[in-house]
């Protein structure tokens, strides 16, 4: 049984604080995962804009946002210039990576992409995942070979373009197991990997579960064997930090249920990409998180189906 480990990384802050915690903290635990990089600018105080945002304020809260991410963070790209994440935290990148890792992009500009890629046109899309690949290889001088979007956010033209920048696979949304996505019966041929479990932050202060029962609320999900296997995300702000803790409690509790803990390319590794299900995608909601994102949905059982689709 593997489990893929996804670390996305939103800001500076938690590039330069959270990634090397989180780098000690797998070593300890002798895992390795896939760290997936916002590699340009940091504009996240732009995200006070989602106040509006059905469910917003209600995470923000939840979650204690200014505790894990800083006051400075939450600042810039509003009263502070945003700084380049890239040009100043590419060594802590390149480390990442010389210790085992595997990496790949998150984005470009986190809330530009968040906020913008719904309904954004073939133009803009391209140029935003353009920059994410060429900044990439401007730091690690190799081409990226997954992506993650940021948000879980993508439209039809960012799907197109898996295929076309050459990833191998792709970790963009939620789901229940490894597919090819097919969106409005148009197959695209970059397998998707998706979180299959719930994120912390969506977790802890609903139903009863708060940071000191959290660990031992995701370790029931995990409880029973999965063929598919797991991919669980997690982020450098939040458990690369202050919830570094719980991410220590999840490590030792799927150990001790017998899950291999990995990179998502080790469960890409395990499957013939090309013959994974056909599955439809689309914008769709998961209960903690505000907004919608990219879903997955029904399997289509032959191809006559997606013909029919059509």
């Amino acid at each position: 049984m593997k489990l893929g480990l996804k670390v996305d990384v939103d800001t500076l802050r938690g590039t330069r604080e959270g990634v090397p915690g989180l780098i000690e903290l797998f070593r300890k635990h002798g895992v390795c995962a896939t760290f997936l990089f916002s590699v340009g600018p940091d504009h996240t105080g732009r995200a006070i804009k989602r106040v509006f945002r059905r469910g917003f304020m209600g995470k923000v809260q939840r979650t204690s946002v200014v505790k894990h991410y800083g006051v400075r963070t939450l600042l810039y790209g509003t009263l502070l210039p945003g700084p380049d994440i890239g040009r100043r935290a590419g060594d802590v990148m390149r480390a990442v990576r010389d210790t085992g890792h595997e990496t790949g992009i998150h984005c470009y500009d986190h809330v530009r992409w968040q906020d913008g890629v719904a309904g954004a046109d073939l133009r803009w899309t391209q140029q935003q995942m353009t920059l994410a690949c060429e900044r990439y290889t401007d730091i690690f001088k190799e081409a990226p070979r997954t992506h993650g979007a940021a948000g879980w956010q993508m439209n039809a033209h960012a799907l197109r373009l898996t295929q076309r920048l050459g990833f191998d696979y792709c970790s963009d949304g939620r789901g229940r197991y490894p597919h090819l996505p097919v969106w409005r019966a148009e197959l695209i041929r970059c397998p998707q990997f998706p979180t299959t479990l719930p994120t912390l932050d969506e977790l802890i202060g609903t139903d009863g579960v708060s940071v000191e029962n959290v660990a031992a609320h995701v370790l029931t999900l995990t409880r029973d064997p999965a063929a598919a296997g797991h991919v669980f995300t997690l982020h450098a702000e939040l458990e690369g930090m202050r919830l570094a803790p719980v991410l220590e409690e999840l490590l030792s509790g799927w150990k001790a249920q017998g899950w291999q803990i990995a990179p998502v390319r080790a469960l890409y590794d395990a499957v013939e990409p090309l013959a994974l299900p056909r599955c439809e995608v689309a914008q769709g909601i998961v209960p903690g998180r505000s907004g919608t994102l990219l879903t997955q949905g029904d399997e289509f059982l032959a191809e006559a189906d997606l013909a029919h689709a059509a």
